[in-house]
């Protein structure tokens, strides 16, 4: 990567000089490593003065590519991702990541340049008002007013984005405040900490009241449970308590799904195996579930089941979420507090959980005897579950291949499968590995996407190729918007305007400089997967799916009926 270092006269560690130093400063005292942009015009200052820091700023070909890769980023290491875009069309571009970022509650701290002071009040070329734009998909969205301002807001935005339920906070910075010079001492802020906090004793006996008298709870978690690493309390709550645990499709792998306790992910459009283990629960015990992940209608239609809702913050209000208790405290602390405050284990049968697996493994199982070309979606999961190893990285992009992974792919790990749950946008999961490699460069990290998916951020191949990123894209091709083809089949018996055509996928990748495989029989795609996933490169396979058992599938689960 080239780069023209212009040394700041006035040193780093000074007090005195640019705002734009001073911004890279405040990053740097917040442990930012990269920022993810595409410098324009009005940021030139601030992208030069990264030179000068130990903050690794990657130039994307999109500016929605690292509003992506500033989330996923974020995901992986609960660290805010910082993305950087100028003014005007640049800013709008880092909209749909960082309002992605907003509803998957994820730390990104977005910053544009804006135009100078001396002309936002009016109409001027390229100037918008950015921040009412933000306001709606941030936690908080502000303009720097002065050079002076800078270190209390940049403190702001990350402790903000970084907070109890993190989310998105965006900054707009004018041209005249970014070049401007101060010689008043100004420093970033001192980076406080946030300790756990025990839960409330009486919030404890209140949960354990309502499970004793429960007689078969059902735990739900959420991927607030994988943020706040409370994977291990979990198993320990179910095994304690004998209790069956779901997880939503954003929180996949916080419960290993090869423990005999697991009911797999809920959130599919159909009543799924998974659904089955709450038909019959008279309480729900919902840990670090937030309710943009799955709609609480699906598992409680009537709003008469008891909940505990264990999080970090109080729930949302929703008819079919009526808490009966909440504690809101570290969960760790939280799960083992209420399981040492329940006296006794619940009597489920044993193998609730075993039959639903067995109903899944039968699906993996018909994938990896079908030799059908295109393949069926069940042989893609199976096989790509074959090529990865338990701590490996996929990011399954918004279409139909996310529901069939999301609901068949075993995870054992959190964030191991990656979804886009709340705002749920096509085009994330390449730009996304991206980030996920460089959060986790000891994973090995594949990103399956549909076809359509793809061409909407398949530039950004460019940016892995560039900074030698290695990493696999899988595309499922069928030449259509599958998913909404498969919704409109559902409910109108017909589709439409859901067919288009695709370039050689091949010879696509290869003009990038990243090699490319063209699946041409079932038998080729896990050996394809193993050489590229081991290959120190990047990687497109493109793999023709059939997805025909889509309706299949539903018709399916439509007549099977639990409780199991």
């Amino acid at each position: 990567m080239e780069t023209h270092r212009t040394p700041d006269p006035q040193g780093p560690g000074t007090a005195t000089g640019d705002v734009a130093h001073l911004m890279v400063r405040c990053l740097e005292a917040e442990g930012v490593e990269y920022v993810f942009g595409i410098p324009g015009e009005e940021n030139i200052r601030f992208v030069d003065a990264l030179n000068d820091s130990g903050i690794r700023y990657i130039l994307v070909r999109h500016e929605q590519g690292a509003s992506f890769m500033a989330e996923i980023y974020g995901r992986l290491t609960g660290r805010a991702g910082v993305c950087s875009a100028t003014l005007g069309p640049g800013a709008i571009n880092l909209l749909l990541g960082t309002a992605d970022a907003m509803t998957n509650s994820t730390p990104v701290v977005a910053l544009a340049a804006q135009g100078s002071l001396s002309r936002v009040h009016k109409e001027s070329h390229q100037v918008i008002d950015l921040v009412s734009m933000f306001a709606p998909v941030t936690l908080w969205a502000a303009r720097v007013q002065s050079p002076e301002a800078v270190p209390e807001m940049m403190r702001k935005a990350f402790k903000t984005a970084q907070s109890e339920r993190p989310g998105a906070v965006f900054l707009a910075v004018p041209e005249d405040i970014e070049g401007a010079q101060f010689k008043t001492p100004l420093r970033p802020l001192q980076v406080d900490t946030v300790h756990a906090d025990a839960p409330s004793p009486s919030q404890i006996a209140r949960a354990a009241e309502v499970l004793a008298t429960a007689r078969r709870p059902v735990v739900l978690a959420g991927h607030g449970a994988a943020r706040a690493g409370a994977s291990a309390a979990l198993v320990r709550f179910a095994e304690r308590l004998n209790l069956p645990v779901a997880t939503t499709f954003h929180g996949k792998g916080v419960f290993p799904d090869d423990h005999p306790k697991a009911l797999g992910a809920v959130g599919f459009m159909r009543h799924d195996y998974s659904n089955f283990g709450f038909d019959a629960a008279d309480t729900l015990i919902c840990v670090g579930y937030e309710i943009q992940e799955f709609d609480p209608v699906k598992i409680n239609p009537n709003g008469d089941k008891r909940i505990v809702h264990l999080h970090r913050f109080p729930a949302e209000v929703d008819a079919h979420y009526p808490v009966t208790v909440g504690i809101e405290s570290d969960l760790s602390q939280a799960l083992d507090a209420l399981a040492a405050a329940v006296p006794n284990s619940f009597d489920y049968e044993p193998g609730a959980g075993e039959r639903i697996q067995a109903l899944l493994a039968e699906e993996l199982d018909y994938g990896r005897s079908s030799d059908a070309c295109p393949l069926v979606p069940q042989r893609v999961v199976a096989d790509v579950r074959a090529a990865l190893d338990r701590e490996d990285i996929v990011l399954a992009d918004t279409g139909a291949g996310k529901m069939w992974m999301a609901r068949l792919y075993p995870a054992y790990a959190p964030d191991t499968c990656l979804v886009s749950n709340g705002l749920s946008t096509m085009g994330f999961a390449l730009p996304g590995a991206i980030a996920a490699k460089l959060a986790r460069p000891e994973r090995r990290v594949l990103a399956m996407m549909g076809d359509g998916s793809f061409l909407m951020n398949s530039q950004e191949l460019e940016t892995a190729v560039r900074e030698r990123i290695p990493l696999v894209v899988l595309v499922l091709v069928d030449e259509e918007y599958g998913l909404i083809t498969w919704k409109m089949e559902l409910e109108l018996e017909r589709h439409s305007h859901t067919h288009f055509t695709n370039p050689d996928f091949v010879a696509y990748a290869e003009s990038f400089g990243a090699r490319g495989y063209h699946i041409k029989a079932a038998s080729d795609l896990l050996p394809v997967l193993r050489r590229a996933l081991d290959d120190d490169g990047v990687s497109v396979i493109a793999c023709p799916v059939d997805y025909s058992e889509n309706l299949r599938l539903t018709d399916r689960l439509g007549e099977l009926h639990g409780p199991f």
